[in-house]
């Protein structure tokens, strides 16, 4: 490929840049995973995508790219769709809740599979806290499959899944900016449309982007404005909650635009023990599960099969989740 002509017309700016078509991306793509594409080139193209904006062609194109790339995971058998939940953001300033969304889950006996990063460069992330319940990364794809089946729920690296995608989010550390890798790695599915993918983004203009391209791969999910990036409910404030099937989009809950009347009791601390710790009284009913979170949960539990249709799984979290009305 020739990667200058590429560079020329990916760097005219967000005005005069020519957008890539669908092929072409996907090739381009192709090659910066396989790591064909010389260090200086990556990063001027890295930059320049930044800069011009990844038109929706453009990231079904890479995502495709990174499909055919990716390690899956065999589907555990039954009715039920596992879990898809991508965790590369962190906590900072509020508690990381994506550990107990899957810890949630595992105890409805729905399969899950948490892929992310493992060092949050100051932030908390859901390896930390799993680690404090026992739950280490797997280390391959051979034990990410074995541990899914063996228990229901596993935390899979993203060097295990997709070592080309590890490679192109590292260059935020020399490049000083995120690129396209940090929006793709959100949307993929190990199981390549199997499995129920939690979705979410922080800026709506990437919720419009993600709704466009994971509906043109047929992807099963739920779709939601994500907290801190994390893809969990606000739980001081629900945000609208899509779900994206067999190419239709239906919004199981607006969002919330008041704060509760009565907020939740969260961890004075969002450290990883903390955390852990409050969770474990959340788990065995000595503290109350977040609205927003039951709320979350109700979706997860009726978009993975789990439940024959929306109101009998607000009926199984306001019985089971609790004691939760979950309206």
């Amino acid at each position: 490929m020739n990667y200058a002509h590429i560079i020329r017309e990916l760097g005219r700016g967000s005005e005069g840049a020519r957008d890539m078509t669908l092929d072409e991306a996907q090739q381009l793509y192709a090659a910066m995973l396989d790591g064909g594409v010389p260090e200086l080139e990556l990063g001027a193209i890295a930059i320049a995508l930044r800069v011009k904006g990844e038109t929706v062609s453009e990231m079904i194109g890479f995502l495709s790219a990174s499909y055919e790339r990716l390690y899956t995971l065999r589907r555990p058998s039954g009715r039920i769709r596992p879990v898809v939940i991508p965790t590369y953001n962190g906590a900072r300033k509020g508690v990381n809740l994506t550990p107990l969304l899957a810890l949630l889950l595992r105890r409805f006996g729905v399969p899950v599979v948490v892929h992310g990063l493992i060092e949050g460069f100051g932030r908390v992330t859901t390896a930390q806290i799993f680690r404090e319940f026992g739950l280490l990364p797997s280390s391959s794809h051979l034990q990410a499959q074995q541990m899914l089946d063996d228990s229901g729920l596993v935390y899979v690296p993203l060097s295990v899944l997709s070592p080309g995608l590890s490679v192109q989010l590292a260059l935020r550390s020399r490049l000083g900016l995120r690129n396209s890798a940090h929006s793709l790695v959100k949307m993929l599915d190990p199981f390549k449309g199997e499995g129920l993918l939690l979705a979410a983004a922080t800026h709506p203009e990437y919720l419009d982007t993600m709704r466009e391209v994971l509906s043109a791969q047929g992807t099963h999910g739920l779709l939601l404005r994500g907290t801190e990036g994390e893809p969990f409910a606000n739980p001081k404030r629900r945000p609208r909650i899509e779900h994206l099937h067999d190419g239709a989009c239906d919004i199981l809950f607006e969002a919330e635009h008041d704060s509760l009347k009565r907020l939740p009791t969260l961890p004075e601390s969002c450290d990883a023990k903390t955390t852990a710790d409050w969770m474990r009284r959340v788990l065995s009913g000595e503290s109350a599960l977040p609205p927003p979170i039951a709320n979350q949960l109700a979706c997860c539990l009726y978009a993975s099969g789990y439940a024959d249709d929306f109101n009998q799984a607000k009926a199984i979290i306001a019985v089971e989740g609790n004691g939760l009305s979950v309206t």
